[in-house]
């Protein structure tokens, strides 16, 4: 068995032809036609999207600030860390700072990256950055896009955590970026 950081060479696709499906304002999709390892051809549809960036902004306190928002895909709300598009070429700490500030009404003067993560690798070419924000200034002053609507909501760390392990939040940037929180800080208070 090879470990994932000795992938062998052999699995890869070579890409032949790239015919454009779709173009829109978030996301365009291309039809490839592909060269796979043994000579043969395949289709690969792809969604091109120019990635985004979520942050987890935690108070001195423990809390979470999380947003409750409709997501019309799933017909639902969802209670999810602040998050956003980057636009093509944007650094994403940038994007999670604006998005901090205008979703949750917050500034951290601690900033630090929790990795990123592909959500779809499958079939979309999106990357999510992921963020801790810690030594907030509440601000309360938000400003959302002209189309976004939401709820603050302010969350225990370990609640949203236990929220995350009883799937009471489906979002995987959401799960993936408190359970690495709540492990970061699990290996703090071991330093200590």
């Amino acid at each position: 068995m090879t470990s994932p950081a000795s992938t062998p060479q052999h699995l890869t696709e070579k890409q032949l032809s790239s015919e454009e499906i779709y173009n829109g304002k978030i996301l365009h999709v291309t039809r490839d036609t592909v060269e796979l390892e043994d000579g043969t051809q395949a289709f690969r549809e792809v969604v091109h999207h120019p990635g985004g960036a979520c942050v987890v902004p935690l108070t001195d306190d423990g809390n979470v600030i999380m947003v409750r928002q409709f997501r019309y895909p799933h017909g639902a709300e969802t209670l999810e860390i602040p998050a956003g598009k980057l636009e093509y070429g944007e650094d994403p700490a940038d994007c999670a700072v604006r998005e901090l500030k205008e979703e949750a009404g917050a500034v951290s003067r601690r900033f630090e990256s929790l990795g990123s993560l592909f959500p779809t690798p499958a079939y979309d070419k999106e990357v999510i950055y992921m963020y801790l924000a810690r030594d907030l200034i509440l601000t309360q002053e938000q400003a959302l896009d002209e189309d976004e609507f939401l709820d603050v909501v302010t969350v225990p760390l370990k609640e949203a955590v236990d929220m995350v392990m009883r799937n009471e939040l489906p979002d995987a940037k959401t799960q993936i970026a408190l359970l690495k929180t709540a492990r970061l800080l699990e290996h703090e208070a071991a330093a200590k």
